[in-house]
């Protein structure tokens, strides 16, 4: 490698990713040197509650005054790079594959238009949006090409990129959470298999089922972590943050014995079932892309509950298994800075990171 090629002095450095959610935001810088990758820097910080609720920012100066403090608190590196690619809330977000005639890419511009305007409650001057044209048609139609599309509420992404701006980074992109955990968890040897990924967060459960690693449907429902939280706290007569200690050390415990937690936890979770269930249904009977899920994978804050997958593998009567963000960085013999046990809440920001890596290899 030449001394051009290498960022001897950081002069451009490459982008971190943000994920920022309704109670928590993440960060991860990576760095490539030739073929192997690296975490530079990452870290976590609290928001305060009620500074974002359901995905919309209520609080920006708390937002912003957090984001500093991320940007301080983060190592083992100090975070120099102040360009960020930033997730969307998968809540204010439409992600659809529609099904076109084959036609050339500048006629596809004015099809979509329609198409995006048919499909989602918001008229095209309130959205930004981007679509793709897909390698496969996913609909198996002749004559026929599948085109993903991703449409966002424009006050929401201004709203963000506002936030953003204020304490000093230069916004290279924003993002769904989705498309984000798509490239980080689902390795992209595997073209064919289709995977759904559960994500189980502090206020709600998302789901995203892809093929290969194209996002092809995407939905969330209300409920969470803390709902389980809640459910121990008032099942045990505690207080809500003895009930989170509990269900951090001992988990759910004895699934034959059924424990006084997993008792507790029992209605949010047989919801949380039946809700991967309908997603299932609704994708393998309506939309019809593949004919098997192959795989399912947790991931989210919630996903690291003790006992949490071995229950939802029964219940479902499939295998589950927890993802792992790094399949698609290479690290050559070094270890993860991040334990297993945070890497899975670190999905979102990891993928962010990597497309902001990959730009910039594009770039230089």
């Amino acid at each position: 490698m030449s001394i051009f090629q290498k960022k001897v002095f950081e002069l451009f450095p490459s982008s971190f990713g943000l994920d920022l959610s309704d109670l928590s935001m993440k960060a991860v810088w990576l760095d490539r040197e030739g073929r192997q990758d690296s975490i530079k820097s990452f870290g976590s910080v609290a928001l305060p509650m009620g500074s974002v609720i359901d995905g919309e920012i209520m609080d920006p100066e708390a937002v912003r005054n957090a984001i500093l403090n991320l940007l301080e608190k983060c190592g083992p590196k100090k975070m120099k790079t102040r360009k960020v690619i930033c997730s969307l809330p998968e809540t204010k977000a439409f992600l659809r594959v529609l099904s076109l005639p084959q036609m050339e890419k500048d006629e596809a511009q004015e099809a979509i238009k329609w198409e995006i305007e048919a499909n989602i409650p918001l008229t095209l001057d309130q959205v930004y949006y981007d679509w793709q044209i897909l390698d496969s048609n996913f609909t198996q139609e002749k004559g026929k090409m599948s085109v993903l599309v991703v449409a966002v509420a424009r006050s929401g992404v201004d709203q963000f990129q506002s936030v953003l701006e204020s304490a000093g980074l230069e916004v290279l992109g924003l993002e769904t959470e989705s498309i984000a955990q798509a490239r980080s968890l689902l390795p992209e040897k595997h073209e064919k298999q289709t995977t759904l990924i559960v994500d189980i967060g502090d206020r709600r459960t998302s789901f995203l089922i892809a093929v290969g690693s194209t996002p092809c449907f995407t939905s969330s429902v209300p409920l969470s972590s803390q709902m389980i939280t809640d459910a121990i706290s008032k099942s045990l007569q505690i207080s809500f943050d003895e009930a989170e200690d509990i269900k951090i050390k001992q988990g759910l415990g004895s699934l034959a014995m059924k424990s006084p937690v997993l008792k507790a936890a029992l209605p949010v979770l047989e919801n949380i079932s039946v809700e991967i269930e309908k997603s299932i249904d609704f994708y393998l009977n309506n939309l019809r892309y593949s004919a098997v899920i192959d795989a399912i994978v947790l991931c989210g804050g919630g996903a690291n509950m003790q006992g949490l997958l071995p229950y939802l593998a029964r219940r479902l009567g499939r295998p589950i298994e927890f993802g792992n963000p790094w399949v698609n960085i290479n690290l050559g013999k070094q270890l993860p800075l991040i334990d297993r046990n945070r890497s899975v809440q670190y999905s979102t920001a990891i993928g962010l990171a990597l497309r902001g890596l990959d730009e910039y290899e594009d770039f230089a």
